[in-house]
């Protein structure tokens, strides 16, 4: 059976991919955001979390920005209901992920439920990039296995050596994370409507979070793309009309104005009367002219005579 084609987007070509390509990039995806795990670890152990309860989110949770959003609320001394919500609320973005993913991987349903846990954003970004299903599928599954692993490793790791390691800040490694998801982003967003969807969502998020809980600027900032689209649909019917009362082309005007349009037979007619008018004029003038010069002839004969 042929392999089947990833839904392409479009306007834009599906140039083939080898399996080793696939591969390279989800490692390279899975290894420099797995890294990051050792910043969660410290920062878990630093917000008073134990060595058991630290592995048990990445093993469990296995989603990073839910994870630091519940530890970075603990840590500001919150209440854990509370942080609990919020990574709850920003978890959510996954189900939206695994409907479109369900779609594009097409698994097995005994393998789904397995497969389910590593529905994230970096495997839903290297998976959503892919041209065919068979390299999705090699994309999800490359990225998904080399980070679970790496940040769990990692996390076990910050979580031992929080003391020594310090403060997270100072190595830049919370900033890996985002930083990733943003490079795989940012080639996807082609036209208008898409970037000023990621601008908006960017200013939403930003702007809310120094007064609304961790995780809720994120849920707001996704009413950027309903709000683009609402704006976005309300051009097109005023583009529409400017269209329509545009004035009309040459062709409008010849089908209107009665100074420049004739019937084509009219038009056939009328040359060939003119011609042949313009013949019979000639042929006259022909026939006088010669008539002048029989008469003149005459003369001439009577005046030798």
């Amino acid at each position: 059976m042929a392999e089947q084609t990833a839904p392409a987007r479009a306007g834009t070509p599906s140039p083939a991919k080898s399996d080793a390509a696939v591969v390279r990039d989800a490692l390279g995806v899975g290894v420099a955001v797995g890294l990051s795990g050792f910043a969660f670890g410290v920062t878990a152990a630093g917000s008073g979390l134990t060595l058991l309860q630290t592995c048990a989110l990445s093993l469990l949770v296995f989603t990073g920005a839910s994870q630091f959003a519940l530890v970075g609320a603990l840590a500001a001394g919150g209440n854990p209901y509370t942080a609990a919500a919020g990574a709850f609320f920003l978890g959510v973005r996954n189900t939206f992920y695994g409907l479109r993913l369900s779609q594009l991987l097409a698994l097995p349903r005994a393998v789904r439920p397995f497969a389910a846990h590593w529905v994230i954003d970096e495997t839903t970004a290297v998976s959503l990039a892919q041209p065919t299903r068979r390299a999705a599928r090699i994309g999800f599954t490359v990225t998904g296995a080399t980070l679970y692993v790496l940040w769990n490793l990692t996390t076990l790791l910050g979580a031992l050596g929080a003391e020594a390691i310090g403060d997270t800040d100072a190595w830049g490694l919370d900033a890996a994370g985002p930083a990733v998801f943003l490079a795989l982003l940012a080639p996807m967003l082609t036209s208008t409507t898409e970037r000023a969807v990621a601008a908006l969502a960017v200013v939403l998020g930003l702007g809310l979070l120094p007064v609304l809980p961790a995780g809720v600027p994120v849920l707001l900032a996704a009413l950027a793309a309903p709000a683009v689209l609402y704006v976005a649909g309300r051009r097109s019917p005023a583009r529409e009309d400017t269209t329509d009362d545009a004035p009309h082309g040459t062709e409008g005007r010849d089908a209107h104005d009665p100074d420049t349009v004739a019937d084509p037979d009219n038009r056939t007619e009328s040359a060939t009367g003119t011609g042949t008018g313009t013949a019979a004029d000639t042929g006259d003038d022909t026939h006088d002219q010669r008539g002048d010069d029989q008469r003149g002839h005459d003369g001439t004969g009577q005046a030798e005579r």
